[in-house]
């Protein structure tokens, strides 16, 4: 009997190790799988990269607000939001009531001071005459003279009132520029119109220019001969620009100072109102601390951004960080890393805090 207790306890022993050794061996076969092959690179000071940006806008290179100077009712509109337009065509008509009955009287004007234009060349050229043959005296001749004067500068002064409420009533019909896209569309029949207050925006295509806001603490900073990168996000791409004008005053917008940039190469998909953030060269010396990484090796966690780097047990550590603008698929590190240290670029897995990780 003790025999065979002997027997089982061995038997049960011996379950028990190769059990044991079963799952050490799968431990070791599930930490070896797991292990995750990386890729490292050092974070280093990027002095190629423009250091300083401002946000903007694009526009377009030939925009137009269209208004007018008469005050009346809109009686029709003739075109839609994103319609093209040709130069010279109709946009509006605004009616002007009192502008026309004051035509109406300008013109009879005209018609009255003609017919006494016209009846005192008559008297002027027959007193001509009588003076030629001496049967008129001098008296009479200058009265003709003054009056045939007078009526004809009477008749020039009715018909330049009839030019100019003429010139009054064309403002009513709203016309096209030039050759475009109506962008935005502010009015609509029965609307009533207001000098100076746009009813239309008209842009041509094509020609774009983008116009950032600088402010007066980097004005003296940047740049204005080098070259320009400018970043659409919604786009998600890069163009390259160069400065056109940069404003000398902020009197009117705050402190910020005005910089206009051209487009070299505009994409069909670049659209006027669009975001953008210009990034300048920077007229500083000292650019040595900027560091650069790529947006690739960046992990977002909610609001946070971080990168993971390398421990001395050979696992990933999250570190966080604060960045700073963003530039050709690179965002400036303000915080967080220091130069030379090592970030991990790239892996083969994915990585989470504490994961074992082999150096490649």
């Amino acid at each position: 009997m003790k025999a065979k207790t002997v027997k089982l306890s061995i038997i049960a022993s011996l379950l028990v190790l190769a059990s044991c050794s079963d799952k050490a061996a799968k431990n070791r076969a599930i930490e070896n799988e797991s292990v995750v092959a990386v890729k490292t690179a050092r974070i280093g000071a990027n002095t190629d990269q423009a250091n300083l940006s401002a946000s903007g806008r694009v526009e377009a290179v030939q925009s137009a607000n269209i208004s007018t100077r008469i005050m009346g009712h809109v009686e029709a509109v003739k075109v839609e939001l994103g319609q093209k337009v040709t130069k010279g065509q109709l946009l509006a008509k605004v009616g002007n009531t009192d502008m026309s009955a004051k035509l109406a009287q300008v013109k009879a004007n005209v018609v009255a001071a003609e017919a006494a234009y016209k009846n005192a060349e008559k008297d002027y050229k027959r007193f001509e005459a009588l003076v030629a043959a001496n049967s008129a005296s001098k008296k009479e001749w200058d009265d003709i003279s003054t009056h045939f004067e007078a009526s004809k500068a009477q008749w020039q002064a009715a018909k330049q009132m009839e030019k100019e409420v003429m010139g009054h009533l064309a403002y009513s019909d709203l016309r096209a520029p030039f050759n475009g896209v109506v962008t935005n569309k502010f009015v609509k029949v029965g609307d009533l119109a207001k000098p100076g207050v746009p009813l239309f925006e008209v842009e041509a295509p094509g020609a774009f220019q983008v116009v950032v806001r600088i402010p007066e603490s980097q004005v003296n900073q940047f740049d204005a001969q080098g070259p320009v990168s400018i970043f659409v996000k919604s786009l998600d791409k890069t163009f390259a620009g160069k400065v056109l004008a940069a404003s000398s005053s902020a009197k009117n917008t705050g402190g910020q100072y005005l910089v206009k940039i051209s487009l070299e190469k505009p994409s069909d998909d670049l659209k006027s109102g669009m975001f953008v953030n210009a990034h300048f060269n920077s007229l500083e010396a000292d650019r040595a601390a900027t560091l650069y990484l790529p947006e690739s090796a960046l992990v977002k966690r909610g609001q946070l951004t971080g990168v993971y780097v390398a421990s001395s047990q050979n696992t990933a550590l999250l570190r966080w960080l604060r960045l700073g603008k963003r530039i050709d698929g690179k965002a400036e590190v303000l915080s967080g890393l220091t130069q030379g240290e090592t970030y991990i670029a790239s892996s083969e897995g994915k990585l989470y805090n504490g994961a074992p990780i082999t150096v490649q």
